[in-house]
């Protein structure tokens, strides 16, 4: 981009979390003349790992409560932030009061404040599951509808808070949704290490559905990458009217059959068994029903759902072609070296 850069500032909302620390590492190394500003209820963590060799010193942060108009205001006149990049949300697997509460409810406050402080434009964090009922997804693109019913709470309100998203889209005030699919890297705290977790327990033989199934996983990096690329394209004149009130799928376009990272991370990690044992999506959707009727009972989370039978047995690969071609995405790493990055950082920071 020629001339002085429009993203002088941005506002990075859930800055401390996964997604967000990697968001400071992207945007301090590939924009040094955008200053940094950083909103979450918790604060960066004291101990960096080797794969963010950001200055703390040039990342500004504002504590506060996403849910709180007054917190919201202060970090964005502080700030003074030209885009605001929203990438907080709970994790998988936690219960629907907090899915409504920071998804639906800290989104809109957002949207309200961003748009009464005259915010230019703001970039939301959505996910690939928005479309995902359970059916098989094969090369989804963003002319998919939602479903009428989402299988989960993440998924549901996350539909929700895209769509206040859009529809708060305006001249005055622009907005983009990104939906990355399967995101893992260093800081991952969910999918390798519940993957290294599951291998200690023994479980690494089984195998959940034939592995036929194409699956999008995305390296966290490159989803970093794909909020500053929408976040240059919505802030400039030339190219706002492409990329303001639309959706945009992020992945590492590359689907892999569902149980290949999964055994990448297992044989990485030393654990290689001589044969699986497979149990047919109708077998194990019977076994993930009483393994949660019976959990339920002990007051115990259980390890098989039904809900995660369907998610390992389902196609769940989606089309990137608007991402490459209007927000000039590539992902720059592949799932061989992110995975790698991945397990580097387990053992450097010694996660278990």
């Amino acid at each position: 981009m020629s001339g002085e850069d429009p993203l002088r500032s941005v506002l990075l909302i859930g800055g401390a979390g996964f997604l967000g620390l990697h968001l400071i590492q992207q945007f301090y190394h590939h924009k040094p003349n955008t200053k940094i500003h950083v909103f979450d209820i918790r604060p960066l963590p004291e101990k960096l790992s080797k794969y963010f060799t950001f200055d703390r010193e040039q990342v500004e942060f504002h504590q506060g409560d996403l849910t709180k108009e007054e917190d919201i205001l202060k970090a964005i006149e502080r700030s003074k932030c030209d885009v605001i990049i929203h990438s907080a949300s709970p994790i998988h697997g936690m219960g629907q009061a907090i899915y409504e509460k920071v998804n639906v409810v800290g989104t809109k406050t957002l949207i309200k404040v961003a748009k009464q402080a005259q915010v230019k434009a703001l970039v939301y964090t959505s996910s690939a599951g928005v479309i995902f009922n359970g059916q098989d997804v094969m090369n989804g693109n963003e002319t998919w509808p939602y479903p009428e019913v989402h299988m989960d709470g993440y998924n549901e309100t996350k539909a929700i808070a895209e769509t206040a998203v859009m529809e708060s889209n305006s001249s005055d005030f622009k907005t983009v949704c990104l939906r990355p699919a399967g995101i893992f890297g260093p800081g991952d705290r969910q999918l390798v290490p519940g993957l290294r977790a599951a291998a200690k327990l023994g479980q690494s033989k089984f195998q959940v559905g034939d592995n036929n199934n194409l699956f999008d996983w995305t390296y966290v990096g490159n989803v970093a990458d794909s909020h500053i690329l929408a976040a240059d394209k919505i802030l400039d004149a030339k190219t706002s009217s492409e990329v303001e009130g639309q959706t945009f799928f992020i992945t590492n376009d590359c689907p892999t059959y569902f149980w290949t990272l999964a055994r990448t991370v297992w044989k990485a990690d030393g654990h290689i068994v001589d044969r699986n044992i497979v149990l047919s999506r109708p077998v194990a959707l019977v076994a993930g029903y009483l393994s949660q009727f019976f959990s339920n009972l002990l007051n115990k989370e259980a390890g098989l759902t039904p809900f995660r039978v369907r998610v390992t047995c389902a196609y769940r690969y989606h089309d990137i072609t608007r991402a490459k071609e209007i927000l000039g995405y590539e992902p720059a790493v592949d799932l061989e070296t992110g995975i790698k990055h991945t397990l580097d950082w387990i053992y450097e920071t010694h996660e278990d």
